[in-house]
């Protein structure tokens, strides 16, 4: 009598979608109905580009609460836990808005409440909310005015300005975005002892006042496309100083977010894509610990 054969072992596949935003790129996964435990380690093998799927930030979108209709985590390409994520918000709203046919979707994160809205023609409006502006906010290690103050770098000194847009954003106002010494500025500011937490770092041109050039060394990850809290947080920065208007244009490497730091209520607005590149599944037992 023939031996019967075992089956070959099927892992479990999960799915997941892959999003961009001005080609800011993220690795979505649905945990609404079933969680999708995720690790350090999980996100920094799936973000890898060559032996994972690829992608500047994980996200996992989570059961609402009693404000929200889901709750997001994002996870860098470090894989470490950060509180927001502009662009990765904007793509997930999108794909709420679809699934629902609402023309509203409220989200929570630890870097906020955030409403989002159809802006017509694939465009989505999020309300970032009130940026923060104090010292202790961003935070720094000790007081100063962060609409403009000096850090001490490869033996010299950067002016700079800082915003809490969610995130921790350090912006150097340059003269020519192309040129800004962004690989390697970048990681020294990320990483420098005045930002007990990392930051992610802006530097921008401001072309008129309508209109800002900007360039982005993200925290966790290195060079982005696009960041849409460092843009919002680039859009505040310039205001306080009186180098642009209120409603700004800003130019990303992978394309052009429209802002709005309204003045009424001192909200930030964002309004720029969100769009899905494929679908696909994955073993995550496969992916780290």
């Amino acid at each position: 009598m023939a031996k019967a054969v075992p089956a070959p072992y099927k892992a479990p596949m999960i799915p997941f979608r892959k999003m961009q935003g001005l080609g800011n790129d993220f690795v979505v996964f649905d945990a609404r109905e079933k969680p999708v435990p995720m690790t350090a380690a999980k996100a920094r093998a799936i973000a890898d580009r060559h032996f994972g799927v690829g992608c500047d930030t994980l996200v996992l979108i989570t059961p609402g609460n009693e404000r929200a209709d889901a709750v997001l985590r994002f996870f860098n390409a470090d894989g470490g836990e950060v509180e927001s994520c502009g662009n990765a918000t904007r793509c997930v709203a999108r794909l709420l808005m679809d699934e629902s046919g609402r023309p509203e979707i409220r989200l929570d994160s630890k870097g906020g409440f955030l409403v989002c809205r159809d802006a017509g023609k694939g465009l989505v409006t999020v309300d970032l909310g009130v940026p923060g502006l104090d010292w202790k906010d961003i935070p720094v290690t000790h007081a100063v005015d962060t609409n403009g103050f000096s850090i001490p770098l490869d033996g010299t000194e950067v002016t700079a300005s800082a915003v809490l847009m969610g995130n921790p954003h350090c912006i150097l106002f340059v003269n020519d975005a192309e040129r800004a010494p962004v690989t390697r500025q970048g990681p020294k500011l990320e990483t420098h002892a005045f930002f007990p937490s990392r930051i992610n770092v802006e530097f921008a041109q401001v072309k008129d006042r309508g209109h800002i050039r900007m360039r982005v060394w993200e925290r966790g990850v290195g060079v982005t496309l696009a960041c849409g809290t460092g843009a919002c947080a680039t859009a505040v920065a310039a205001v306080r100083r009186g180098l642009t208007d209120r409603k700004v244009e800003v130019e990303l490497d992978g394309g052009k977010l429209l802002l709005e730091w309204r003045e009424s209520d001192s909200h930030m607005l964002m309004t720029g894509p969100g769009t899905t590149v494929f679908l696909g599944q994955l073993d995550l037992d496969a992916y780290g610990h």
